[in-house]
């Protein structure tokens, strides 16, 4: 592995840091205490806007779509240097790191012209509407129907997503869709582009037990949109999902979810409740974050050899939901019977955390991916396997 940046990234690391030191909003005024808040639509909408301005929107995308074409090595300095502001995820981050690309990709001449700008001007927010409820992890699985539309050449849909990122505050929605359910699951899936203020649409917030309703539930009740809402071809949807979420993981690569200083602060203010065992506790979790480092820095050296990390992202999402549980019960311990106040930054680290261990995939999945990919175990046996999706059993 490679600590060092190279002369070119060096000078993009410089760059950046320079334009967040006189551009970067307080943090708190766009997350409060909880680093997933997007109450705060319009500081978001601003500092998108900000990027757009100064040419700091879309680092990966192609410039003749308003990019610098850049590369994953520049993704990750860039999220690097947002942590280092205090800066996390955007609400832009659906529409910028998997929206984009994908439409990119798949897209044909008029979807490009139309979606690609407003996303990355701030002027449109986007959401993912892939997960359901009984479809997470196992994407595969989703049995949202698109049908013909029998008036026309569109298509009218049915179905619930769950887990819907800031679906409340979208303009548009990438969705999956089961649209032939004869064929196995992987072969009948479509990808649409929806307006989220079609009829039928309806957004629920689900008002989690840090109090947040940051994720949603999404129901569509014959929801009908014209064929040029979708991408790629009809029953192709599955190879744009996969350009969704390879982008996603480019994109949140070097992002920190945690800080260790902010737990060291706590731990030296309130040292008085900390036992022998629980500051051996805090000094793990400090491994666990160098760890972590490492992990990154192997992941960017692959990138600097033109190599494409592959279990690395499961081991790295595995290792940062652990670390997470664990600095935030620490964070309890350090603050003794405050720790029973409602609001506060570590009680909300400590309600999301166990949010880590399922979203973007269970830890279940993570270390089958690690275990197959990376130990060389035998892979989990398949019974869907060239099955059609309709003969697949179904709780």
């Amino acid at each position: 592995m490679d600590f060092r940046d190279s002369p070119s990234e060096a000078a993009f690391r410089a760059e950046a840091r320079a334009f967040l030191e006189a551009h970067a909003p307080d943090p708190r005024e766009m997350y409060g205490d909880d680093p997933l808040n997007a109450s705060n639509v319009e500081a978001h909408r601003a500092w998108q806007k900000t990027q757009h301005e100064h040419g700091w929107a879309g680092l990966t995308w192609p410039v003749q779509y308003g990019g610098r074409g850049l590369g994953p090595i520049e993704q990750i300095i860039w999220n690097q240097e947002l942590a280092r502001q205090g800066l996390g995820l955007s609400m832009f981050m659906p529409g910028l790191c998997m929206a984009g690309p994908t439409i990119i990709a798949h897209g044909s001449g008029e979807q490009k012209q139309r979606y690609l700008g407003p996303l990355l001007s701030g002027d449109e927010i986007w959401c993912q509407l892939f997960s359901e409820p009984g479809a997470g992890s196992d994407l595969a699985g989703v049995a949202c129907r698109a049908e013909r539309d029998g008036d026309g050449d569109g298509w009218v849909i049915q179905g619930q997503k769950t887990w819907s990122s800031g679906a409340a505050d979208a303009d548009f929605g990438i969705l999956l869709c089961r649209t032939d359910p004869t064929v196995p699951k992987h072969e009948g899936i479509t990808y649409f582009l929806l307006p989220m203020k079609t009829p039928g649409v309806e957004v629920r917030p689900i008002r989690q037990m840090n109090d947040g309703d940051h994720f949603a539930d999404t129901f569509l009740n014959e929801v009908r949109i014209p064929d040029a809402c979708r991408l790629g071809p009809v029953n192709g949807g599955w190879a744009c999902a996969m350009t969704t979420l390879l982008n996603e993981r480019i994109g949140m690569g070097g992002m920190e979810s945690f800080r260790f200083d902010d737990l060291a602060a706590l731990a030296r203010e309130r040292r008085e409740r900390l036992d022998p065992v629980t500051r051996d506790r805090v000094v793990r979790v400090w491994g666990w974050g160098k760890t972590l480092e490492l992990l990154n820095a192997r992941i960017v050296t692959k990138l600097g050899m033109g190599v494409m990390p592959d279990a690395e992202s499961s081991v790295m999402k595995l290792a940062i939901a652990r670390l997470m549980s664990e600095a935030a019960d620490l964070g309890l311990a350090a603050l003794g019977p405050e720790a029973l106040g409602r609001a506060g930054t570590w009680q909300n680290q400590f309600l999301f955390a166990p949010a880590m261990h399922v979203a973007g995939g269970t830890d279940e999945i993570q270390k089958n991916v690690a275990a197959e990919r990376t130990l060389g175990l035998p892979k989990e046996p398949r019974a869907d396997q060239g099955v059609a999706f309709q003969d697949l059993p179904r709780g």
